[in-house]
Order: structure tokens, then C-alpha cells, then sequence
């Protein structure tokens, strides 16, 4: 049986490959500020603050028109009702307070300490 040598080259560029791999998911895109100055549709989801309800101008946990089958309700704007909200406003910006409040809690972003760990980023203000 004849050995073969196996070239030191490959396993550097593999491990080479998988440290960038590795850094590269270090560093998310930005993601943009929330403002009042952008509109946002029903629903527009921000990690840590939950789902934008554009007649009420505020984000809340549940999706806009969100029904609990156990409830047998629909929740809108913080509150619960027996039927869907209707409104013609689909789309709106928020107050200044709630854009302010909503950009503190979002987890979506990095908020610097020590960078990554274990596939997530790390959020020490």
C-alpha cells in the first residue's frame, strides 16, 4: 500500500476559508435607523419590537389583525376586538418617541462589547 502525501496548501485554504466564513458572520449589513421620516407598512417587522401598525403609528407584538383562535379575538393597536380592524391606513410614520423608543429596543443591530459569539451578536449597550 503506497501513502500519498497530501499538500499543505489545501487544508490552509480550507482553514482559511472557514475563518473568513466565520468573521464574515460577524458583520451584518446596517440595518437603517427607524425614523419618522420613513413610512412603514402594516406589519413591517423590527426584531425586539415587533410589528408596525400603521393606523395606530406604534409597534406592537402581535401582527396587526393578528386572531387567536383560543380567544376568538383580533389584535390591533394593543387591544383585542371581536372582528378585524378596518382602516384605509396601511402605511404611516411613527411619532418621534415611539421611532426613538422602538431604534432603543430593537435586537436586530450590534451595540458593541465584544462582537459575536455562537452565531449571534452581542447586545451590551
Amino acid at each position: 500500500m503506497k501513502k500519498t502525501k497530501r499538500s499543505k496548501c489545501i487544508r490552509l485554504l480550507l482553514l482559511g476559508g472557514l475563518s473568513a466564513g466565520a468573521l464574515a458572520s460577524c458583520t451584518p449589513a446596517r440595518q437603517p435607523a427607524i425614523s419618522t421620516e420613513n413610512v412603514y407598512a402594516n406589519d413591517f417587522y423590527v426584531p425586539g419590537a415587533g410589528y408596525y401598525h400603521a393606523p395606530f403609528y406604534a409597534w406592537y407584538r402581535q401582527p396587526y389583525n393578528y386572531y387567536d383562535p383560543q380567544k376568538r379575538l383580533f389584535f390591533y393597536g394593543g387591544q383585542w376586538g371581536p372582528t378585524p380592524h378596518q382602516s384605509i391606513v396601511n402605511v404611516s410614520s411613527p411619532s418621534a418617541q415611539t421611532a426613538r423608543s422602538v431604534e432603543a429596543i430593537r435586537t436586530d443591530i450590534p451595540r458593541g462589547g465584544f462582537g459575536c459569539y455562537g452565531g449571534h451578536y452581542s447586545t451590551y449597550a
